[in-house]
């Protein structure tokens, strides 16, 4: 994702303009057969490749890189924070909206009750073809065995220093002696989160929600003057719904339901987007509706400014039978509240009421597009800021044009943005393609089987 910055007057925050899709470094090749699996992490997106190898499907793919990414790149996506799925089934033509943000504590304080296991356990069991223990092995392995550092999380975490030193669990991992953060290639492991890891594969989510890993979140959380309960995690529940469907050209496309932040800020883009393009610039230049529309919303809703980074990021996954996935969490902040759990390995999101915490989750942004026949012509993610929601709704419009989306000029990337992701499949004339964020270090993979 390669972009140009455009000012918009808005107190400091900036809005790109060339923001479709572009391929990144390591994109996987064109695939007729669909199988493809997209993300920010490589060791996380080879983890749901080699689940689908396995026979797995894009279902069980998303939910081993969840759990790889809770090892691999827990500046975004570790087991105390939340997120949203859609899903889309070729056999039963339904589309389904999984949401298991991480929430306030009843009592309140600085720490989240976790949605991600739950939410991710609810969508396996839903789709998944594989059992359970299977899609957890890997992240579990990772943990336990070690892994050498990626460059796509060497760059969070020299950008996330000064929340890691505060932490013993995390510094023990990621600081080196020198008190800086490890580098690329560095091999690190976690004993606690690799037992939080087996205790999940073994008992279920319930593990960290009523067993002995939630135990221990709740007792970390009285000693740190938090407030989650034993309560708040039981009660937990994830939802399911129908997600927001419209029509832009010959393609339904569908985002989060409005009744989520992220539902209501994609849903306001993308009818601003289907304005801005009735006007006699937008009907010429997406990409000048897309600025239009994006100014439009960050207005509307009151962003007037964001941190750099939001702690957020988002994948995909398709399968030979069409069933496609796409998945955007975040931990509300880089490593969440900067808080892990003794004995657990888990770090704690950040309260979404807490200071500008609950934006994270706004800028979430999966996206399923299909064409007129129904068969997927994309799906993808944005997490971390607007221009993530951004790229999805010009490369869903480029889309709809019959545009083709997966090359385009390089543009300017010397001036720095927001840490915004985007992860998308495309499919077009009977070709799907997996395209990793151009900026980032992610990956694009097929199964090999």
């Amino acid at each position: 994702m390669r972009c140009s910055p455009i000012l918009v007057g808005l107190a400091g925050l900036v809005i790109l303009s060339g923001c479709g899709l572009d391929i990144g470094l390591n994109p996987a090749p064109p695939t007729k057969t669909g199988a493809l699996v997209v993300g920010d992490e490589p060791y996380a997106v080879k983890a749901g490749a080699e689940i689908m190898a396995q026979g797995g499907n894009a279902v069980d793919a998303a939910t081993a890189m969840y759990f790889a990414l809770s090892v691999t790149y827990p500046v975004t996506a570790g087991l105390g924070g939340g997120g949203i799925c859609l899903v889309r089934d070729p056999v039963s033509g339904r589309s389904e909206e999984f949401d298991f943000l991480a929430r306030d504590a009843a009592g309140g304080g600085a720490f989240a009750v976790p949605g991600t296991v739950r939410g991710f356990a609810s969508l396996q069991a839903a789709y998944g073809a594989l059992p359970w223990q299977r899609v957890i092995s890997t992240a579990e392995g990772y943990a336990a065995a070690g892994f050498p550092i990626s460059r796509a999380l060497a760059k969070r975490l020299a950008a996330s220093e000064n929340v890691i030193r505060l932490d013993a669990g995390l510094a023990a991992e990621f600081m080196d002696e020198s008190g800086h953060a490890k580098q690329a290639g560095t091999i690190v492991s976690s004993r606690d989160l690799a037992d939080t890891l087996a205790a999940i594969r073994t008992q279920g989510a319930d593990a960290l929600y009523t067993g002995s890993v939630g135990a221990k979140i709740v007792a970390y959380s009285t000693a740190q003057s938090g407030a989650i309960s034993a309560t708040d995690l039981a009660a937990y529940p994830p939802t399911r719904v129908a997600p927001h469907a419209m029509q832009l050209g010959g393609q339904a496309v569908f985002l989060p339901a409005d009744h989520t932040g992220a539902g209501a800020f994609a849903g306001a883009l993308f009818d601003n987007l289907l304005r801005a393009e009735s006007t006699p610039t937008g009907s010429n230049s997406t990409e000048a509706a897309i600025v239009v529309a994006t100014k439009m919303t960050l207005t509307s809703f009151g962003v007037a400014d964001l941190p750099s980074d939001l702690g957020a990021t988002g994948f995909a996954a398709t399968d030979e039978s069409g069933l496609a996935v796409a998945c955007a969490v975040t931990m509300n902040g880089p490593f969440g509240s900067g808080h892990t759990a003794q004995g657990t390995g888990v770090t704690l999101a950040r309260a979404p009421s807490s200071g500008q915490a609950g934006l994270a989750a706004a800028f979430l942004t999966p996206v399923i597009a299909t064409d007129s026949a129904g068969h997927v012509a994309l799906v993808g993610a944005g997490a971390g800021g607007p221009v993530g929601s951004a790229s999805l709704a010009d490369a869903v419009a480029r889309l709809a044009k019959g545009e083709i989306v997966t090359h385009r000029a390089a543009t300017d990337t010397k001036t720095p943005t927001l840490y915004d992701t985007v992860n998308a499949i495309v499919c077009q004339e009977g070709t799907c393609t997996a395209l990793p964020d151009a900026r980032a270090d992610g990956m694009g993979a097929t199964p090999s089987r």
